[in-house]
């Protein structure tokens, strides 16, 4: 049977997660299709990076089903993930951007040149021989992004890749993250930032105490939230 050519419609189905008997989340269904990023918001504590994880494939889900494009599993080789804290290899900038390549099986030949698109992409070529773990901050942050988006994934999930970065860092972090988006990579991601939220999505997946209260195109959410936790939520009044 022919490979599928996109691994989207990404599913989750009645998604339910409980770790050390506390339900996180609980009968999660959405639909997360090609195009602009999605942006998974809430009050902390509602479940955003567990849902990541569990649509990434790092967490198994104590109820229901994951489905891409149709079919059960995690399509490992056609997604990435960046974290809010990326660990860095103890080796320079172009060996990190490498090193997702290798374990991927691309052929040696191939490695460097897509490391260096990708440390061009992200703003990095001129540091290629520096030790990653002298970067800054911000920068070790693109150094994340470059070696997500070497693997040129269908769909990059996000989990708060700004959080403790400053205005400037963030800002170059958000024009990547627009930049791949724009080059066809399906942006999922979870931020506390509503400013950035406005900025990035395309839609918007409100969580409210483990469950799913609004799926949403991002100007009509913003406009005119439909559930009253949701309204709360972007008045600053629900921290909860």
């Amino acid at each position: 049977m022919r490979a599928p050519d996109t691994v989207l419609p990404l599913r989750a189905e009645g998604l339910g997660f409980v770790a050390g008997g506390v339900r996180i989340l609980r009968g999660v269904s959405l639909a997360i299709e090609a195009g602009a990023p999605t942006l998974l918001i809430g009050p902390n504590g509602a479940g955003k990076s567990v849902l990541l994880r569990l649509l990434h494939g790092l967490l198994a889900p104590t109820e229901g089903r994951i489905a891409w494009g149709g079919l059960p599993g995690t399509a490992a080789r056609r997604q990435a993930m960046v974290f809010q804290r990326p660990v860095l290899l103890r080796r320079s900038v172009l060996a990190n951007a490498v090193y997702p390549l290798r374990l991927s099986g691309m052929a040696r030949a191939e490695r460097e040149a897509r490391a260096r698109e990708a440390l061009s992409l992200v703003g990095l070529a001129a540091l290629a021989d520096r030790p990653a773990r002298r970067l800054s901050g911000g920068e070790g942050q693109r150094l994340a992004l470059a070696r997500a988006a070497a693997l040129r994934p269908e769909v990059l999930f996000l989990d708060e890749p700004c959080a403790s970065l400053d205005p400037a860092a963030t800002k170059a972090v958000e024009e990547i993250v627009a930049a791949l988006a724009a080059r066809g990579t399906k942006i999922v991601m979870t931020t506390h930032d509503l400013g950035q939220a406005r900025r990035l999505a395309g839609e918007v997946v409100f969580l409210h105490r483990g469950r799913v209260t609004e799926h949403a195109p991002a100007a009509a959410f913003f406009a005119g939230p439909a559930t009253p936790e949701a309204a709360a939520f972007l008045r600053g009044e629900l921290v909860w």
